[in-house]
């Protein structure tokens, strides 16, 4: 059963879900920037049998209110940690979607992960650019399993996310982009690997191998062709890479 749940952090309601085997590890899953809970769904599912999940709506996304002032990086993974303190999650495997991803490399840094799995994770001046819209779209309608995700995406992927955010979210959006992780990935110690589409125009397929010398235990999973969204536009392969690496 999925449990929609509430909790207040730092002076923000943060919107999450959990679901799955509640005697098993723990899987933390965060989306990218102007997204939330749905899109990060079709990577949880198919492993609710053996995993506990907990997919969370990143503050000023989805069902989790704003922050009061512009966060940093570092503020969204302390609020994270606080979260998963709360709920008993301690050392979890961390899936993260470019902002998501790079909200998990910071958090890796600071605090006990298991695993990590990057999925297109910027960690110096980059971002998903408005330009991919249309291409996003194009894809979503390709993808069977995904396609009812089109509506949402029509709403939340884009430029449009910029011109109607407030300014608070405005600012935290340029916060994001010029926040350089650089130093500190590389106090990554917990395995990690990254799949990468080798057309992604806003994280370039370069950051990935750049981000790979920078901690020790990585490696780079290419999906040759592939955008941005890699992981949906290759679900199946993107399952069965991470659950060979988890299982591990």
């Amino acid at each position: 059963m999925v449990n929609t749940m509430k909790k207040r952090v730092n002076d923000v309601d943060i919107n999450y879900i959990t679901f799955g085997n509640e005697e098993g590890q723990d899987i933390v899953l965060l989306h990218g920037w102007g997204q939330n809970i749905q899109m990060m769904e079709p990577v949880a599912n198919p492993f609710q049998k053996d995993y506990r999940i907990t997919i969370i709506d990143l503050p000023g996304h989805g069902g989790s209110s704003e922050p009061l002032y512009p966060w940093l990086v570092s503020d969204f993974a302390a609020a994270i940690k606080e979260l998963l303190t709360s709920l008993k999650i301690n050392d979890p495997i961390i899936i993260g979607h470019s902002f998501g991803g790079k909200i998990g490399l910071y958090y890796a840094s600071k605090y006990k992960v298991k695993k990590l799995v990057l999925l297109a994770s910027p960690f110096k001046k980059s971002i998903d650019k408005p330009s991919l819209k249309v291409k996003v779209l194009k894809t979503l309608k390709k993808m069977p399993v995904i396609n009812k995700l089109e509506g949402f995406a029509k709403r939340h992927i884009g430029s449009d996310d910029y011109r109607n955010a407030s300014e608070v979210m405005r600012q935290v959006l340029v916060n994001t982009v010029n926040f350089d992780i650089t130093e500190d990935v590389k106090k990554i110690n917990c395995p990690t690997i990254m799949i990468w589409g080798t057309n992604d125009e806003a994280v370039p397929l370069a950051d990935a191998y750049e981000l790979e010398s920078l901690i020790n235990d990585s490696a780079v999973i290419e999906y040759e062709g592939c955008t941005h969204y890699a992981y949906l536009e290759r679900l199946s392969q993107t399952i069965s890479i991470i659950s060979s690496f988890i299982r591990e």
